[in-house]
C-alpha cells in the first residue's frame, strides 16, 4: 500500500452538543483523515491520474496551479509521490500553514498580493492570470481546478460512503461551494437516491442566491462569482452563512465535539443545523468537515488574542 491508497474511506460522526433539540440527527465526514487533512487529496488523485491515463500529463512535465492552498498541498502530495514536478500560484489570504505545506512537498509557490489578506473576485482571477502565463511554457500541464471536470469523479467515492456509512439512511447532504466539484460529485451519487442537495456560500458574497460579490476570510469557498463547474439545477436549496458565524462554530466544534476543523467546515456545521431544524427529529443530515484546523492555527480563527 502507498499514500495515494490512504485517500478516502474516512469516518462519519455524529455531533452531539451543538446540535439543539428538536433538529435532525446530524453527521460528519472527517475528511481531515486524509494524507493532507483535506478532502482536495480526493480531486487531486482523480485529476492527475485521468490526465496521466489519457495523455495530457506525461512524465518529466510539471503541474501548474492556482489556488487557496488545499487544493495545491493534495496536488503536491500526489505530484510527490508519482514524481512530478510541481508549481502553485497561492497568496497572502490564505493561511500561512498551507502555503508551508505545499512548500514541504515540493511545490514551487509564486504568491499574488491581497487586499487586506481578504478573498475577493480580483483575487481569484489575478492568480488564474498568472497559472495562465505559468501554463503557456513548455511542459507544463494546468490542473486548472475551476473548469476541470475530472476534479467531479473524485468525489463519487465520498457520495458512495455516506450512503454505505448510514445504510442508506440519507435525508439531506449539505456542504459549501468552492468549485462546486465535491458538491456535484457527492450529488452525482445522492440525489438519484433522493436525498436533498443544500449548497452552502458566504453571506458577505452570496452570489449564487442573486447578491453582489463581496471580501469574506472563509477560505476555499465563495470565489465571487459562479464557478464554471456549478449546475444551479443540483442543489434543492442554498444558505448563506456570515463569516464570524462559521468561525465561531469552528471553535466550538473544537471545544465541545473534540473536532478540530476550519472555518468552512464550521459554515457546513451551521447550514447542516439550519437544514436539520425543517427536516426534524427524526432526519439525518450529512456534512463534511472538510480539513484539519492545524491548517488555520496562524489565523484568527484559533489564534490567542
Amino acid at each position: 500500500m502507498d499514500v495515494l491508497q490512504a485517500i478516502g474511506k474516512t469516518s462519519l460522526v455524529q455531533l452531539r452538543k451543538v446540535v439543539p433539540h428538536g433538529c435532525a440527527e446530524i453527521f460528519v465526514k472527517l475528511e481531515s483523515e486524509n494524507p493532507t487533512g483535506s478532502m482536495k487529496d480526493r480531486m487531486a488523485l482523480s485529476v492527475i491520474e485521468r490526465a496521466e491515463a489519457d495523455g495530457r500529463l506525461k512524465r518529466g512535465d510539471t503541474v501548474v496551479e492556482y489556488t487557496g492552498g488545499s487544493t495545491g498541498t493534495s496536488l503536491a502530495l500526489v505530484c510527490a509521490a508519482k514524481g512530478y514536478p510541481i508549481r502553485i500560484v497561492t497568496s497572502d489570504a490564505f493561511s500561512q500553514e498551507k502555503r508551508d505545506h505545499m512548500a514541504a512537498l515540493g511545490a514551487e509557490l509564486t504568491l499574488v498580493p491581497s487586499e487586506g489578506g481578504l478573498t475577493t473576485k480580483k483575487l481569484i482571477l489575478d492568480m488564474i492570470e498568472v497559472a495562465r502565463s505559468l501554463s503557456e511554457k513548455p511542459g507544463m500541464f494546468w490542473t486548472d481546478q475551476l473548469n476541470n471536470r475530472d476534479a467531479i469523479a473524485g468525489y463519487y467515492a465520498l457520495g458512495e460512503e455516506i450512503w454505505s456509512q448510514l445504510n442508506g439512511e440519507v435525508d439531506a447532504f449539505v456542504h459549501s461551494v468552492g468549485t462546486a466539484a465535491s458538491l456535484r460529485g457527492v450529488a452525482t451519487v445522492l440525489k438519484e437516491r433522493g436525498v436533498e442537495i443544500v449548497a452552502v456560500e458566504p453571506a458577505e458574497s452570496a452570489v449564487l442566491l442573486g447578491g453582489k460579490p463581496g471580501p469574506h476570510k472563509i477560505e476555499g469557498v465563495g470565489i465571487g462569482y459562479t464557478p464554471p463547474l456549478w449546475d444551479p439545477s443540483i442543489p434543492d436549496g442554498i444558505v448563506a452563512v456570515k463569516t464570524e458565524d462559521a468561525k465561531e462554530m469552528a471553535r466550538r466544534l473544537a471545544r465541545e465535539e473534540a473536532l478540530f476543523a476550519g472555518t468552512s467546515s464550521g459554515a457546513n456545521v451551521i447550514a447542516a443545523i439550519d437544514v436539520g431544524k425543517r427536516l426534524g427529529a427524526r432526519a439525518k443530515v450529512v456534512t463534511l468537515l472538510v480539513d484539519s484546523g492545524l491548517k488555520y492555527l496562524s489565523t484568527d480563527v484559533y489564534r490567542r488574542r
